[in-house]
Formats: structure tokens, sequence, C-alpha cells
């Protein structure tokens, strides 16, 4: 099992609407994915419809070191589970922080899961912050995939995340984690600034940056007070279109598909 980390310590950026729908459309790809939100906003939660529940989210796992096993649970959507988040998480900010080597807690938690075998993938949905959730996150994941939107403020948010990047790795929390990708989110094409961010984070980071952008569109916005994911709630769409090809996109980069080859 490979841990993702989906980060932004901005809010408002689609890192919830990113973790969400990507773990949906990997899940309908037949990809075994975990989603863990590990927001107390329990925004990932509600956006599938599901309920938070006191115990139910990693806080006694992280705290009280019971077994994170427990509190997997399968959504309506094959092969997607989650573990839910509720509210209580935020203590964890205090109590981890208070604790020796609170940075290698998480991963500590999740390695039951990992060595469980039933999981390809598990998705991270982090807090926006820089606290200690967030920061534990970075210490355990294989994997950061940073969902930036198309302002100028994306850019500030983005040399702030690879400073941290940087940080966890020197100081030898996770030296092997990998900044993997790059996506741009809330794209309005009527906007010239749109399109400089975009170039701009493309020609700084190249390849790093996936091709997939992710449209400002208002079904996406709509889909989570339905508790549904977009390729749910609007199948067809802009918003389901462009969160399948990053999908897809995901799935080649770790050689879990073929690239189809141009059309002639």
């Amino acid at each position: 099992m490979r841990i993702v980390a989906i980060t932004n310590q901005k809010g408002g950026v689609g890192k919830t609407t990113t973790a969400v729908n990507l773990s949906a459309c990997l899940a309908q790809r037949g990809v075994r994915v975990l989603l863990v939100d590990l927001d107390p906003q329990a925004n990932a939660t509600s956006g599938l419809g599901l309920a938070q529940e006191e115990r139910g989210s990693l806080y006694p796992a992280l705290v009280e070191g019971e077994d994170p096993r427990q509190f997997i649970r399968s959504t309506r959507l094959p092969n997607l589970s989650i573990i839910r988040s509720h509210q209580e998480l935020a203590g964890c900010e205090i109590e981890l922080a208070q604790s020796g080597n609170h940075l290698a807690r998480l991963r500590d938690v999740l390695e039951p899961i990992r060595q469980s075998g039933h999981f390809d993938y598990a998705i991270i949905d982090t807090p926006p912050s820089l606290g200690v959730l967030m920061t534990s996150s970075l210490a355990c994941a294989d994997e950061l995939l940073v969902p930036i939107q198309c302002e100028y403020f994306g850019l500030e948010g983005l040399s702030k995340i690879v400073n941290v990047v940087q940080q966890i790795r020197d100081c030898g929390a996770n030296p092997n984690l990998q900044l993997e990708g790059i996506v741009m989110t809330m794209f309005d094409s009527r906007a010239n600034l749109a399109n400089q961010v975009v170039n701009d984070v493309r020609n700084y980071f190249a390849e790093v940056v996936y091709n997939t952008v992710i449209p400002r569109t208002v079904r996406l916005g709509e889909a989570p007070s339905f508790g549904k994911s977009i390729i749910e709630y609007e199948p067809s769409g802009r918003g389901a279109v462009s969160y399948r090809s990053l999908a897809e996109e995901f799935m080649i980069r770790r050689g879990l598909l073929q690239p189809q080859p141009a059309a002639a």
C-alpha cells in the first residue's frame, strides 16, 4: 500500500474535492483505495454522505493506541473505503505535540493497514494548516499531491509547501518523501491570470505538474452537499471527465495503466 497525502496549507484550493473525487475515480478503475479523512472539519466524510461519529476517527488510534483497522468503513462505491473524521481530531494537535516523536505517530498507526495488503493506496485528506496533523501526514506519506488553484496566491502557497517538504526530508522524519504531482484546480479559461499561473507552474516544475486541469464548475461545488462524488452526481459533466482523466494519469504514472496511443 502506497500512502499519498493530498495537502496544501491554504484552504479553498480544491484539496478535499480532489481527495474525494480522485479516490472515487481510482476505485471505479478497480484500484483498492482507503480514503483517510484527517481534517477535523470532516468535509471528505460528509462529501461521501457519511455522518461523523464520536470515536469513529483516527483519534483513538493516534492518542490511545487502539487498532486503526477497526475504524475502516466501506462506502457505497466498490473498492473505496474510508476512515472518517470527527472534530475530536482537533485535540490531536495538542496531545500529539506533547508526545515524543509525534511525526512518526501517524506512520506507526497506519502500518498495520499497510501490512494487511487490503488496499493499493491510502489517500490522506490533510487539514489546511501547517499543524501537527499535516506535518505528520507528510512524515508518513510515500508521495505528496498538491492541488493549487489557478490564482496568484496559489503560487505563494506552493512555495511554502515545497519548503515544508524539504524540512521534513532534512530533519530525517521522511527523507524519501516525493513531491509526486501538482494538480491545477479551479481553472477558468476566460481568465488570463489562470492561464498565466498554469504556465508559470509548468515552466518551473515541469513534469511534476499533471496535464489534467480541473475546471471551476458549479456541479463540483454542489456534489458534496448531496453527499456524492462528482462521478455519481454528474457522471458526464466536465468535473467528472476531468477527475477521471486525473485518475488515469495517476495510474499511468505508477504503471497501473498503459497510456493510450495518440489519435492519428
